[in-house]
C-alpha cells in the first residue's frame, strides 16, 4: 500500500469534498508532485465505485502500475483520449480528466471534447494539470464546459463566453485576418472558477532538483547551411538528383522548412518523403553521452529515423517503464507525445535534440526527470545548430509564450506579406 505525503492527504479531502458539492475538482499539481495518487485518494474519499481514468497514451502503464501499487477500493478503466469515443460513461461513477489543459484549444469546440461532453454528462470530474492555462486563460472554457457542472454553464458556446471574458483583438493567421480570443481577463474568470481549483508547486513538495540547462551548439554540415540560405532566398529548392521539392513560398512554409533544415531533414512537397542529410546532432550525442542513462526528444518523424539509424533499435526503448528498468536502453520520444503523464527520473539527463514551438512542450518535457526524492542534479541539454532557428525558438518559449510566425517575421527581417481581410 502507498503512504500518502501530508499534503496529498491534504488536498484529497478539499478534492473530494469539491466532488460532493460542485461536481468539480481541479487538482491543479505541478508535475511530478504526485497527481494520480491524489486523484486516487480523492475517488476513495469520495466514495467512487468505478472510475473512468483518460490520459496520453504514454502515460496509461505508469497509471496502472500505480493503481496497483495504492490497491484503491474501487475499480477503473485507463484509455487514452484517442480511444476515449468507444468508451460508455454510464459504467462509471467518477470520471479524471488528466492532462486536462490539452482540452483547452480555443475558439473551436474541439471533437474530443464533445465526446468527453456526452460521456462525462452528469458525472464528477477530477481534472488533472500542472499547467491549466498554460498560453491564455481562454484555454479554461472548453475544459470545464465537459462537466455538466461548469460555472459557465450559463453560456453555451465559447463565443458568448468570450463577449463577457474576453478582450477581442484582431491578429493574422496565413495572412488571413482573424478574431484574437487569447486576451481573457483573468481576475474575472478566476471570480467565477478559483473555488475548483486547488494548487501545489514542486517547491512546496519539497523538490530539492531543479532542471539545469544547457545548450550545445553544433556546427552542421555546409551543405545544410547551403541549403537553408538558398531556401530562404529562393523560397523553392529542387534536388537535381533526386527530383525532391523543397517549397517555402510563404513565411509559415519557410519557418517549418528551416525548422526541420538545422536538425539535419527535410520533408520533401511533391511526395511527402523525409530526407535525411546530416547527422552532426545525433553523432555529438553519441559522443558525449555513450555510456550515459538518457531520455532522447525529436520533434520530425524524419528525426525518428535519424535516431534510430544511428543508434539502433536494441539500445532504445519507448517505454518509460523498461527505460526506469534497465540500464541498457536509452528512451526516446516526440516532444509532443512525450511531453505529459510518464516518469524517466532515473535518467542521467535529458537530450533534446530538436525543440518545439509550444511553450507547453517545453515546460512539460523539460520536468520528466523531476521527482520529489531525486538527489542527483536533473540535467536538460539541447542540441541547437550554430546559427540556427532552435535558440531563437528558445528564447520565446522559455518565457512561457509560443514561437509564431510574428517571432518568426522579426528573427529573420521578413517583410509583411500581402493581408487579406476576413
Amino acid at each position: 500500500m502507498i503512504q500518502l505525503r501530508d499534503y496529498q492527504e491534504d488536498i484529497s479531502n478539499k478534492a473530494a469534498a469539491l466532488l460532493r458539492d460542485y461536481g468539480i475538482a481541479y487538482l491543479a499539481m505541478e508535475v511530478r508532485t504526485g497527481k494520480t495518487f491524489t486523484a486516487f485518494a480523492t475517488a476513495q474519499k469520495y466514495g467512487a465505485i468505478s472510475m473512468l481514468f483518460i490520459t496520453k497514451k504514454k502515460a496509461i502503464s505508469s497509471i496502472r502500475k500505480d493503481y496497483k501499487a495504492m490497491a484503491p477500493a474501487f475499480q477503473i478503466e485507463v484509455t487514452n483520449y484517442e480511444q476515449v469515443a468507444n468508451m460508455d460513461g454510464s459504467l462509471y461513477d467518477l470520471i479524471v480528466l488528466d492532462e486536462a489543459h490539452c482540452l483547452g484549444q480555443f475558439p473551436a469546440l474541439a471533437e474530443r471534447v464533445k465526446v468527453l461532453k456526452k460521456i462525462c454528462a452528469g458525472k464528477p470530474i477530477i481534472y488533472l494539470s500542472g499547467t491549466p492555462t498554460p498560453e491564455s486563460y481562454s484555454q479554461l472554457y472548453h475544459q470545464l464546459c465537459i462537466s455538466t457542472y461548469s460555472p459557465f454553464h450559463d453560456y453555451p458556446t465559447f463565443y458568448k463566453w468570450a463577449a463577457d471574458f474576453v478582450t477581442i483583438g484582431k491578429k493574422y493567421f496565413y495572412n488571413r485576418q482573424i478574431n484574437d480570443y487569447s486576451n481573457a481577463n483573468k481576475t474575472k474568470i478566476d471570480d467565477k472558477t478559483r473555488y475548483l481549483f486547488l494548487s501545489f508547486t514542486q517547491s512546496q513538495a519539497g523538490f530539492k532538483q531543479e532542471v539545469k540547462e544547457e545548450k550545445i551548439f553544433v556546427t552542421m554540415k555546409p551543405a545544410t547551411y547551403a541549403l537553408a540560405k538558398r531556401l530562404a532566398r529562393d523560397r523553392v529548392y529542387v534536388s537535381a538528383a533526386t527530383g525532391a521539392e523543397v517549397l517555402a513560398d510563404t513565411a509559415a512554409k519557410l519557418m517549418q522548412k528551416l525548422h526541420q533544415i538545422y536538425s539535419g531533414s527535410v520533408i520533401a512537397d511533391n511526395n511527402d518523403t523525409g530526407i535525411i542529410f546530416d547527422y552532426s546532432k545525433i553523432d555529438l550525442i553519441k559522443r558525449c553521452f555513450t555510456g550515459k542513462k538518457i531520455a532522447i526528444y525529436y520533434k520530425f518523424k524524419a528525426e525518428e529515423q535519424m535516431i534510430r539509424s544511428a543508434i539502433g533499435d536494441g539500445s532504445l526503448t519507448t517505454d518509460p517503464m523498461e527505460f526506469n528498468n534497465r540500464e541498457d536502453k536509452w528512451f526516446y520520444s516526440q516532444v509532443q507525445s512525450g511531453r505529459e503523464g510518464i516518469n524517466l527520473s532515473t535518467a542521467d539527463a535529458i537530450i533534446m535534440l530538436n525543440i518545439d514551438f509550444s511553450a507547453v512542450s517545453y515546460w512539460q518535457a523539460r520536468a520528466r526527470m523531476q521527482d520529489k526524492d531525486r538527489t542527483k542534479e536533473c540535467l536538460l541539454y539541447w542540441i541547437f545548430a550554430k546559427d540556427g532557428i532552435e535558440e531563437k525558438i528558445h528564447k520565446t518559449v522559455m518565457s512561457k509564450r509560443n514561437y509564431t510566425l510574428s517571432h518568426f517575421k522579426k528573427d529573420y527581417g521578413l517583410k509583411a506579406e500581402k493581408e487579406v481581410q476576413d
